[in-house]
């Protein structure tokens, strides 16, 4: 089959590699949509070394749909069947650890021990290739009527509502999102979903004017002030709840002083350099900040929210490209050419 193989930092090409065959409790199936996620693009460029991938050659890519083609050892009895339209996560967790039996298989106590949790696209072989083999507990099964594109967004819908979830987003909330790339817009869908009052997105740009078009409020913080404008915007109380959708070193400076008292900040951007944080306020006031890690079961509860159109997954499409142009595809996504928010790879 053809698959993208990075053999060093940003070197990469599309080459023939062998076909993987699924082995017990796993499925191979056909990639019809892979979807380019921000990871990706950081692994590529050799951001994680050591980590992700654990050396090259290697194949990313971890947001992703198709059709089953063929069913490992014992994936029958447990409901699969070939030709079953399926969309990807890229955790395959151990099952017994004590995170994994608590239902936080994003946290496996034997996360890097490739015989019993591999994390697809991350540390093992993903799926930007014509096919790709998952073990089951990864998979889920398609709406009727939804399409591979839309079903490549289905992870990072997962992991916005995880985000907000870890956010713990209350009925009559102000949330503020900081960062209104793909996972702040559906993060924002999210909160709207938890029963969020109101929904300020953070950013500039092109990506920020998506937001307003979507029906958030907005803060350009290239021209005010973010911390000062979300303080004047909840009559000086700050926001209840924000979600970090960006990870850089700013907007977790601004995010512990935007927080009303009691206030929680939940953080899914992942931070590439160091961050210095002023904790008093987080002391003083009860505040509180937590990480977010992919997803934790919130894929099977946001496919019917994304096929009811409470988020709005497919509609951030914005580019799609045949697996051959994939070097075009990453530029326009790390680029942001012609307004790119979800940029698809078609094998």
């Amino acid at each position: 089959m053809k698959g993208l193989v990075v053999t060093a930092p940003d070197v990469f090409s599309i080459e023939e590699i062998p076909k993987p065959s699924p082995g017990r409790d796993e499925v191979s199936a056909r990639v019809r949509a892979v979807s380019i996620c921000g990871t990706d693009a950081h692994l590529i460029a050799g951001h994680y070394p050591g980590f992700w991938p654990p050396g090259f050659p290697f194949t990313p890519g971890h947001e992703w749909a198709g059709e089953i083609v063929e069913l490992g050892e014992g994936a029958a009895a447990l409901g699969w069947s070939v030709g079953d339209r399926v969309c990807g996560t890229s955790h395959n967790a151990c099952g017994f650890c004590q995170k994994c039996v608590e239902g936080r298989y994003n946290l496996c106590e034997n996360y890097g021990n490739m015989d019993v949790h591999r994390q697809y696209g991350h540390n093992y072989q993903g799926c930007l290739a014509d096919y790709v083999v998952h073990g089951v507990k990864a998979i889920f099964p398609l709406p009727e009527g939804m399409d591979f594109a839309t079903g490549a967004v289905i992870d990072p819908a997962s992991i916005a509502l995880h985000t907000a979830n870890r956010g713990g987003v209350q009925p009559g909330d102000n949330v503020v999102i900081f960062g209104p790339g793909p996972v702040g817009l559906l993060a924002a869908d999210a909160a709207r979903v938890r029963g969020a009052a109101r929904v300020i997105v953070v950013g500039r740009g092109n990506r920020l004017e998506q937001a307003e078009k979507m029906g958030n409020e907005t803060i350009d913080y290239s021209a005010d002030d973010p911390v000062v404008s979300i303080r004047e915007m909840t009559a000086g109380l700050g926001a209840d709840v924000i979600l970090d959708c960006a990870g850089v070193p700013d907007t977790f400076k601004w995010s512990i002083p935007a927080l009303r008292k009691g206030g929680r900040m939940a953080a899914v951007g992942i931070p590439v350099e160091s961050v210095e944080l002023d904790l008093q306020e987080l002391v003083l006031y009860e505040k509180e900040l937590v990480g977010v890690r992919a997803t934790a079961g919130e894929m099977r509860r946001v496919l019917p929210l994304v096929a009811d159109g409470r988020i709005r997954a497919g509609d951030l499409v914005t580019h799609r490209f045949p697996l051959e142009n994939f070097e075009e595809a990453l530029a326009t996504f790390n680029e942001r050419r012609d307004g790119a928010m979800k940029v698809i790879v078609e094998p």
